[in-house]
């Protein structure tokens, strides 16, 4: 879990579009005695298997309903796999990274007749991304596009799942592991070369590297005198905390996840230690769909109204840790029902504070009161502990390897099309890895539609915009964003990611004809007979391009 994180939790990566992944079938396993982190998983996997039976229609509407859309959804709108016979004659993708946007990414393209080649820099257990050495109780929120027990599953069913999409499409034939990609390229012809010709050619790229890498571990004064342990948020798991004392240095997401494993693991007392106010919003599929309608996708003159229902029915009597100086619609809020719950037990606690330096027996802080910007004054205190977990997030991935063309000043990352085109590609998607923060729910089918709109602009010239109106675009969207406290491709809500995507179809006459294949992946939608017919019409307006090169933009 990571600080300012994907959407609503992860900085990585997100999940499939519309059932893409199914349930993994239960295997025999020896009994054993389970930890406490298994009960607390257990506990929370109260009600009926998803791959088992419907939960009671009277008792559980909700549930009972979210089940039934995920099998529409899975039925109606999951992208088939082809047979290991079928030839992919369709343009040829790269993938970079094998965490759950790349897996996803290439199951939309093979599920869609477009072959693919994953890259990915680990060995075969870095599958899923950040989610493989994440802590057993990391979740994440998940739309009811994939069948989950839950609307927040944990990390043993996100890999579960992501593993099993992995193999199901065929993906394990087409990844090539310990192959760091160091240079993206383009020959004479257009074509994308990654690292070197040896790998082949590619027609089209995604780099799904998402956003988080090697996990920051800064060096703070006195740490060598400290008499516990230290380890990092995301190194958790197994180490033993029952009647210990947890200091938490940290107050985003992989704060909050510490907490809860301290609390699985029955730790005696938990410190969280944060620098700054953030955001705390209930897991709650209402509150994330409200928050997320806010189509503007900034501060607004009705953003208090959202802020006043959470201090008041949310925070309650714990309201002085809600944000006074930092808007809703700034910054990733952290997802998270029980933290509150634990707060007023005593069980845990939350310091504002700056950390000044380590002591033998645990940390020494600046403590300061509400509206005390970090730095200022406040009282000296020693919190003490057995165990302090750095909550400090991860090292963002570089995008180095791209071309230096899409790194050209106004338009670098973030700061492309869409969020994920830089201006000169258009066959260069990177998916997941450019956004700052979010709101929204993770996966649903945005994943699958940014794919999807690559893929059109792959196999159709007219659809590819110019540098010129991507470009435009850009600029479209800074003007409109314009009074926004932070930058315009800085923080967007869900609902203005769906604007973004209905725009890109809507402006575009030739993009019309897509709108079904783009937004719902429906294979019959794929109008490549009509662009073949379109072909004659190009040849007529002297539009036509190099056919040998997807990368060249016509249209706007």
């Amino acid at each position: 879990m990571i600080d300012n994180s994907s959407y609503y939790f992860r900085e990585s990566d997100d999940l499939a579009a519309y059932g893409i992944c199914q349930k993994a079938s239960q295997r025999d396993l020896p009994r054993q005695e389970p930890s406490a982190v298994q009960r607390f998983l257990n506990h929370r996997h109260d009600g009926p298997s998803m791959a088992s039976e419907l939960y009671n229609p009277i008792w559980h509407p909700l549930l009972f309903l979210y089940q039934i859309i995920q099998w529409l959804m899975d039925k109606i709108l999951s992208p088939n796999p082809p047979n290991h016979s079928t030839r992919l004659g369709r343009p040829k993708v790269a993938i970079i990274g094998a965490g759950i946007t790349g897996v996803t990414s290439a199951a939309h393209c093979i599920g869609h007749g477009f072959d693919v080649v994953i890259f990915e820099a680990g060995t075969e257990e870095n599958v899923g991304g950040i989610w493989s050495p994440a802590n057993p109780l990391s979740h994440v929120p998940l739309p009811p596009s994939v069948k989950w027990d839950r609307g927040y599953p944990d990390r043993q069913q996100i890999l579960s799942q992501v593993r099993q999409l992995w193999k199901r499409y065929g993906l394990d034939t087409r990844t090539k592991f310990n192959t760091k990609v160091d240079k993206l390229y383009q020959d004479e012809q257009g074509r994308w070369i990654v690292n070197n010709t040896a790998n082949g050619r590619f027609d089209g790229v995604i780099s799904a590297i998402g956003t988080c890498g090697d996990p920051k571990m800064p060096s703070l004064p006195g740490m060598d005198s400290f008499s516990g342990k230290i380890y990092h948020s995301g190194g958790l798991t197994g180490k033993p905390a029952k009647g210990k004392t947890m200091i938490v240095i940290g107050g985003g997401a992989s704060a909050v996840e510490a907490l809860e494993f301290a609390a699985a693991e029955d730790a005696a007392k938990i410190y969280i230690l944060a620098r700054s106010d953030k955001w705390i919003v209930p897991r709650n599929p209402f509150w994330n769909v409200l928050l997320a309608l806010n189509i503007f996708g900034q501060e607004t003159v009705l953003s208090w109204i959202p802020e006043a229902l959470l201090r008041r029915f949310f925070y309650r009597d714990l309201a002085d840790l809600a944000p006074d100086n930092k808007g809703l619609f700034t910054d990733t809020p952290m997802v998270n029902s029980d933290v509150m719950d634990k707060l007023r037990s005593g069980k845990a606690e939350w310091i504002r504070c700056d950390i000044e330096e380590f002591e033998r027996k645990g940390v020494r802080v600046n403590h300061r009161d509400k509206g005390v910007d970090a730095g200022g004054p406040g009282r000296q205190e020693l919190i003490e502990g057995d165990i302090v977990v750095m909550a400090t997030g991860y090292k963002r991935p570089e995008l180095s390897f791209l071309p230096d063309s899409c790194h050209e000043k106004p338009y670098a990352p973030p700061n492309w099309y869409l969020q994920t085109f830089p201006p000169e590609h258009p066959s260069l998607s990177c998916i997941n890895c450019t956004y700052m923060s979010a709101i929204g729910t993770v996966g649903n089918w945005h994943i699958g539609i940014y794919t999807r709109i690559l893929l059109m602009f792959l196999v159709d010239p007219l659809t590819r915009p110019r540098p010129f109106w991507m470009k435009r675009w850009i600029d479209m969207t800074r003007l409109v964003k314009s009074t926004s406290p932070v930058g315009p491709f800085e923080f967007f809500t869900y609902l203005e990611l769906v604007w973004w995507f209905v725009f890109c179809v809507a402006f575009n006459p030739f993009r019309w004809k897509w709108a079904l294949f783009v937004f719902f992946g429906l294979n019959f939608a794929l109008p490549q007979h009509v662009v073949e017919g379109e072909k004659k019409i190009r040849n007529g307006l002297g539009w036509e391009v190099d056919s040998s090169s997807a990368d060249v933009g016509i249209g706007f």
